[in-house]
């Protein structure tokens, strides 16, 4: 099972930036996904981001705007998120695959999760 740690969560105005941080411990493969999802108050957690291999995947509405990355010797992935809108306001979740899946954008491909780090964009 890998061990994952988020940071990186916080208040900041619209047009603003963060970074996230997942750290993971344990058996980890660059050719195995690791992502980023969010779930918003009173709504189902869904897709932002994942990384497998030099590949990447976002949804449409973070395209342009966020970008996910991995330093395999730190087995720590990245989500930098530039232009944050109120919108984008939840709890961001990392998550890991423990073996390689082409189904990128489902939560069921993941079998590892963090506790979430909370990212609050005011109106």
């Amino acid at each position: 099972q890998v061990q994952l740690v988020e940071s990186g969560g916080g208040l900041v105005q619209a047009g603003g930036s963060l970074r996230l941080s997942c750290a993971a411990s344990g058996r980890t493969s660059s050719m195995y996904p690791m992502g980023w999802f969010r779930q918003a108050p009173g709504l189902e957690r869904e897709f932002v981001a994942a990384i497998r291999g030099v590949s990447t995947y976002y949804r449409d509405s973070v395209k342009g705007r966020f970008t996910i990355s991995r330093d395999n010797a730190k087995n720590t992935v990245y989500l930098q998120m530039n232009s944050l809108k109120p919108e984008d306001t939840a709890i961001y979740y990392c998550a890991a695959a423990k073996s390689y899946t082409n189904s990128i954008y489902l939560r069921g491909s993941y079998d590892s999760w963090g506790r979430g780090t909370q990212v609050t964009v005011p109106s």
